[in-house]
C-alpha cells in the first residue's frame, strides 16, 4: 500500500473542504473510492468523476484508474475541469 499526498484544486478543494491530505492506497481507483466514501459528498463525487488526475506530475489520462498504481510518497493532484481560457 502506497502512502502519499492528494491535493485538491478549485471545485475539488471546495467540495472536499481541504487543500490536501495524506492517503494510503494501492491504485488511483482505490484512492478515488476512499475519498468518495470518506466524505459522502455527492458534489465531490460528481467533481471527481469529471476530474483529471496527475500522479507525480504525469497525467493518468483515460486509463482505468484501478490500473494506475501509486508509488510510495506519490503526490496525486485532482484537477477538475476549468472554465475560461
Amino acid at each position: 500500500m502506497a502512502k502519499g499526498i492528494v491535493r485538491y484544486w478549485a471545485a475539488a478543494k471546495e467540495a472536499a473542504g481541504v487543500a490536501e491530505e495524506p492517503f494510503d492506497a494501492v491504485t488511483l481507483g482505490d484512492l478515488v473510492v476512499q475519498i468518495t466514501s470518506k466524505y459522502e459528498n455527492p458534489h465531490l463525487a460528481r467533481v471527481l468523476s469529471r476530474s483529471s488526475f496527475l500522479v507525480d506530475g504525469a497525467p493518468a489520462g483515460t486509463r482505468d484508474p484501478h490500473t494506475v498504481e501509486l508509488p510510495d510518497d506519490a503526490t496525486v493532484e485532482v484537477l477538475p475541469p476549468f472554465a475560461g481560457g
